[in-house]
């Protein structure tokens, strides 16, 4: 059957009688093809329109979803929390605006997520802790004393957005000492050259940026606030407010004193920057007088068992000979 079926395949008439048919049936396709076509231009402003319309559509709900943002209908699931249960008065703490800016955090979305955070963390903490205490390890406890342990976490977790917020705002300003001397002496070759006060801290906020990102967009916000706020004394007190740092506490008053006054900037900022030079060389001074007795344990851990082998290992091993 299968010879057959290769016989009939190779046979020369009908190969010759399938490319024929071929032939002709493309021959009909071709002359019957523009009777069935249809308006491809038609088709594709159709698909255009439709496109148009899809678009129209997104845009409409896009503007719709931002209005209503605006409104003040939804804006984000910590607001609508913190909103409809009220926190902010029932977790007020009149502090807090300082705090968070002095952490380098500014508008309403950071307000609204540590109070989210103060409501939900000691309540996390406090499951956590029965869950632990009660399921997991006992530890040989009383019942009321596990839960005084799990009421205890659910305390700490009121507490550890606030910490966290202190530790955020000490990192900050140990960035910005690190940097505000040379930043001063920077301001005060730039006040000498002529520039004004402006333009000064908006160099020295350009340059200083590559040690101290911190600074330097305190001293470019302090720019902005000098263009703009219809008090310039304004400008130097909210940026030591922001900074909590002595140092530019102190600059801020020379500047302020020198505004009022009409003193030369620049004799007031030469003893400011010798007054941070000092400061940070103080400061310096006290870390290197803590270092020895930061070393004392480590010394005694790591230090003395090796100096006590190296003397007594071959003290030992002559001894073990002779024996």
């Amino acid at each position: 059957m299968l010879d057959q079926v290769i016989d009939t395949l190779t046979n020369l008439d009908f190969m010759v009688s399938m490319i024929a048919a071929l032939a002709v049936f493309a021959t009909i396709v071709t002359l019957a093809a523009p009777l069935f076509s249809r308006n491809t231009l038609a088709g594709r402003l159709k698909a255009v329109s439709t496109r148009r319309e899809q678009l129209r559509k997104q845009n409409r709900a896009a503007l719709e979803k931002h209005q209503a943002n605006v409104r003040g209908d939804s804006k984000g699931f910590m607001t609508d929390v913190v909103s409809s249960l009220n926190l902010q008065k029932l977790l007020e703490d009149s502090a807090l605006g300082t705090k968070l800016m002095q952490a380098g955090l500014r508008g309403q979305r950071p307000v609204m997520t540590f109070y989210f955070f103060r409501m939900v963390m000691p309540i996390i903490l406090l499951i956590a802790g029965l869950v632990y205490f009660f399921l997991i390890n006992d530890m040989g406890k009383p019942p009321m004393l596990r839960f005084a342990f799990a009421f205890g976490l659910g305390v700490a977790g009121y507490y550890a957005p606030g910490l966290y917020l202190s530790n955020l705002a000490q990192k900050r300003r140990e960035s910005i000492m690190r940097s505000f001397p040379d930043a001063l002496d920077l301001l005060l070759i730039c006040i000498e050259a002529g520039m004004s006060i402006e333009a000064a801290f908006q160099k020295v906020a350009a340059e200083v940026g590559s040690s101290s990102i911190e600074l330097a967009e305190e001293m470019s916000l302090t720019t902005a606030e000098l263009s703009y706020l219809s008090d310039r004394q304004q400008a130097y007190q909210n940026l030591a407010m922001r900074t909590n740092h002595p140092g530019v506490k102190a600059v801020a008053t020379a500047l302020i004193q020198a505004e009022k006054y009409g003193t030369p900037i620049g004799h007031s900022l030469r003893i400011m920057a010798k007054e941070n030079r000092d400061m940070r060389m103080a400061q310096a001074e006290k870390k290197a007088a803590a270092l020895p007795a930061k070393l004392t344990v480590p010394m005694i851990v790591f230090l003395l068992p090796v100096l006590f082998v190296v003397i007594l290992g071959p003290v030992i091993i002559k001894v073990q000979h002779m024996g």
